[in-house]
């Protein structure tokens, strides 16, 4: 793997966008991971797809002849390596912008699903949660049931008919929030594929017999008009079984897809930053410095932290609070890795 290589298709490789193969002939990406064969037979090669507009913002696969491509240059091959602090921060105060600005489409039935992919503990689901919050703000003060519910942890196929058949009608939201068992599961895709069904009306039948349907009075077919939003950590493409990937793909090319890519420390770091100075912070009510004192231990110890993440930051926050003389140590014991093998 190599992630300072530039190739360019000398030849015809392919990849499917919404479901149309596109010709990567003549086209320059930086090289992810060299070619190899896939489980089908067919050989592919690993490529930054955000190079090159129109293509997904992520690491795609181009399927082609071991020959296809050359190296056309080697070093800094990254966009993202060339960008200021603030550009950094602004892209990435752009991308979440847009997550909300997608989660309200979706709650008001103009987008009928989301995915959103992205590292953990980046505020994926925080941004999600706070459009759908703030909509059923009135719901919940007149202790009515939400119009969204967020499913977390993992759920069969028929749990996930229920669910769907519970939240069907127009308005509502299903949220799965790294409910990764649903994408992983053959049932379950098809099931989620008939409710995000292009057509007019979308159809979801459960055709064997169920107890659980009889008992919890739930029919063996009704009609989804509600939304979905999936916030997950996989990468579609790093997914080996052949016949998830063509399943996963049928499901992506029924969502709208963002990828917030903060992949590497710096962009968490200056994630972290920014989400502090916004106020993340502001219910410890900090003074003199404090809150900077947390900031700089995060950057500074960022290589030895368990998880670089906003629910770290918390974690010192609060050893911050509670042990104002020797925090520093706590943390070294609860948040940081060991040095151990």
């Amino acid at each position: 793997m190599s992630n300072n290589k530039m190739i360019k298709f000398t030849q015809s490789g392919f990849y499917n966008i919404r479901g149309n193969p596109t010709d990567v002939k003549h086209m320059e990406f930086p090289l992810v991971e060299d070619w190899k064969h896939g489980s089908d037979g067919v050989g592919y090669v690993t490529v930054d797809g955000s190079y090159q507009p129109g293509f997904p913002t992520r690491n795609i696969r181009v399927k082609c002849d071991q020959g296809a491509f050359t190296l056309v240059k080697e070093g800094k091959t990254s966009k993202k390596a060339d960008e200021t602090d603030e550009q950094i921060i602004e892209r990435t105060r752009k991308r979440f912008d847009i997550l909300e600005d997608m989660t309200q489409a979706v709650k008001e039935g103009t987008v009928r699903a989301m995915i959103v992919t992205g590292p953990p503990g980046v505020g994926k689901s925080f941004g999600v949660d706070k459009v759908l919050h703030k909509e059923d703000l009135f719901n919940l003060m007149g202790q009515r049931k939400p119009k969204y519910e967020v499913v977390k942890g993992a759920m069969s196929a028929i749990g996930l008919y229920c669910k769907l058949y519970e939240y069907a009608d127009k308005g509502n939201v299903v949220v799965f929030d790294d409910c990764d068992s649903v994408l992983l599961d053959d049932l379950s895709l098809n099931i989620l594929k008939a409710a995000l069904d292009s057509s007019t009306k979308r159809m979801i039948h459960w055709n064997t017999d169920s107890s659980k349907l009889r008992n919890e009075g739930v029919p063996g077919s009704f009609e989804f008009k509600a939304g979905a939003i999936f916030i997950t950590n996989i990468k579609f493409d790093h997914v080996k079984s052949k016949k998830l990937q063509d399943h996963l793909a049928a499901l992506e090319s029924r969502c709208h897809y963002i990828d917030l890519q903060m992949d590497t420390e710096r962009e968490k770091v200056l994630r972290i930053k920014q989400i502090v100075k916004d106020g993340m912070l502001e219910s410890y009510e900090f003074k003199n410095g404090e809150q900077d004192e947390v900031i700089d231990f995060i950057d500074d110890q960022k290589k030895k932290l368990r998880e670089l993440s906003l629910r770290t930051v918390l974690k010192i926050a609060d050893l911050r609070k509670s042990f104002p003389t020797n925090w520093k140590e706590m943390a070294e014991v609860t948040v940081m890795k060991t040095g151990r093998a």
